[in-house]
């Protein structure tokens, strides 16, 4: 595996943000009512961690450490602005479902993290597949959440009718505390397939070193009878 898919890929899974790292919750409990909502929220961090990633790999050498987390701020807030007006311009209807949560991007720990973490350690080429791995994997789960949470909650995906007329929307599923009951299942689910994966490959038991006679010593040191 080569070091650049591997940094692409471990946001797929490995690092998944919100279920394996947990980080980014308010978004991906705020605006994942529906499956579009979490698919243009997900596209929008794509593009503000992508680039900011980019960015902050490229001035790397150039921030001084001591303002580095205002720099990265920076660059993620003229991200964020250059998002609004995109979606003002082309999407405006869902920027106006997405809200506050689209500003909020330049404060997600994902973008701050993985500036802090990765890109401002790291050449371009990492620094970007690390980004665009991570987003996608963001995007993945939102849009995930939200067509659960739609599909239970309206009867819908993407706006499109699926259930039919004798399905009975169960409203929970798109208030605040479905979006905890539908994330904590969710979680539990990966964290279930997870240890199954782990003792299907004969990695549950406790890695460390052996203990024996030939290394303990302890009878030797003992007083003679």
């Amino acid at each position: 595996m080569s070091l650049l898919w591997k940094e692409f890929s471990k946001g797929l899974w490995t690092d998944l943000p919100p279920f394996k790292v947990v980080l980014g919750l308010c978004p991906v409990l705020a605006v994942t009512k529906t499956a579009y909502n979490g698919f243009g929220m997900g596209m929008a961090v794509i593009f503000v961690l992508t680039f900011s990633n980019l960015l902050v790999s490229l001035l790397r050498n150039l921030i001084p450490a001591k303002v580095r987390i205002a720099c990265f701020i920076v660059v993620a807030a003229s991200l964020v602005v250059c998002v609004e007006l995109l979606m003002q311009a082309y999407a405006y209807p869902l920027y106006q479902q997405l809200g506050i949560f689209v500003p909020l991007i330049v404060v997600n720990c994902i973008i701050l993290g993985r500036a802090e973490a990765f890109a401002s350690k790291n050449p371009v080429y990492l620094a970007v597949a690390d980004g665009l791995g991570m987003g996608i994997g963001f995007t993945i789960s939102l849009t995930l959440l939200g067509s659960i949470r739609e599909l239970f909650g309206y009867g819908t995906w993407f706006g499109l009718e699926v259930m039919g007329g004798w399905f009975e929307p169960f409203s929970f599923m798109v208030e605040a505390p479905g979006a905890f009951v539908c994330l904590g299942l969710m979680l539990a689910g990966m964290n279930a397939f997870t240890n199954w994966q782990r003792k299907t490959r004969g990695l549950d038991a406790v890695e460390g070193p052996v203990h024996d006679c030939k290394t303990c010593g302890l009878c030797a040191k003992k007083p003679a009878i």
